[in-house]
């Protein structure tokens, strides 16, 4: 059973405010000082401290909460095995790219199992990393970048990324610098997306940025994306697989870079995720 005295360090962590976990806990602000108190003398170490008025988490509390988060997911896997519910229950999730065009043949094989059940999350990145810490997924498989100090993964693809236009369009089928793109309309995803965060890192290598393009427009539907790509009204960069999806549109490359980027399956540091990667993917995945 996990101690309620780490529950208490946990939210702590995710408000930074001794008031605001009282509230979420039910309990008096002092039972909260008290509780962490007590782990500061269990662990010998601070665990929060002040700056600017401002309740800060110290190192010793990143380490403590990484291994924290670890044994309360484990502690769930228990519960649910003691309360005897399905044998095999997964919480996945996944970025619009992977969960929307190429995660169905995996949650087809995996649903085909009578007594599993799925509860199965699409959404951006940083989103999808926020609820890993909070332990409402077991994994989720991103195209973003994450912090490794925080998360472990497994490589499950590289992929090629890509820049998608209408067929007439004069980059169709050619390759064409950075510079050439920036008199074109990008639309592309809202912040905090794996997608988005990949273009800017690309442009930042050049000392260019997304304020470059003569016109933006951010969307954060794929579907949406391609249809205003196919119609003439910009051009996009997405993976391969997505590009490859609908036969209407023209792809395109850059001359300075042939990107390709992972798909990662990512969870807890600590966190043994192997016997639900397997449930998930077979042996596509060595966990």
């Amino acid at each position: 059973m996990l101690d309620y005295r780490i529950e208490t360090f946990l939210t702590l962590c995710d408000c930074c405010s001794y008031r605001r976990a009282a509230e979420l806990l039910h309990i008096t602000q002092p039972a909260v000082t008290q509780q962490i108190h007590h782990l500061e003398q269990e662990y010998g170490c601070t665990l929060f401290s002040y700056a600017n008025r401002k309740l800060e988490k110290t190192q010793a509390a990143g380490i403590l909460e990484v291994h924290a988060r670890a044994v309360r997911l484990h502690d769930q896997a228990v519960r649910a095995q003691l309360q005897k519910k399905p044998e095999r229950s997964l919480r996945v999730g996944a970025t619009k790219t992977i969960g929307d065009y190429f995660l169905t043949d995996y949650i087809h094989q995996y649903l085909n199992g009578k007594e599993n059940t799925l509860r199965f999350l699409v959404d951006n990145t940083e989103h999808l990393l926020m609820e890993l810490e909070k332990n409402r997924l077991d994994f989720a498989v991103v195209e973003g970048f994450f912090d490794k100090g925080r998360f472990d993964s497994i490589l499950l693809r590289r992929e090629p990324f890509v820049g998608i236009c209408h067929r007439e369009h004069p980059f169709a089928g050619k390759s064409v610098s950075i510079r050439e793109l920036f008199s074109e309309t990008l639309i592309h995803r809202e912040e905090g997306s794996g997608t988005r965060a990949i273009l800017e890192q690309e442009l930042r290598e050049y000392n260019e940025s997304l304020s470059r393009f003569s016109k933006r427009i951010d969307i954060s539907s794929f579907k949406l994306i391609l249809e205003l790509v196919r119609e003439g009204y910009g051009i996009s960069f997405v993976y391969n697989v997505l590009a490859d999806s609908d036969p209407e549109l023209a792809k395109f490359t850059l001359k300075e870079d042939q990107i390709v980027r992972e798909f990662n399956i990512v969870y807890l540091k600590y966190a043994d995720m192997s016997e639900k990667i397997y449930w998930f993917f077979g042996e596509d995945v060595k966990a």
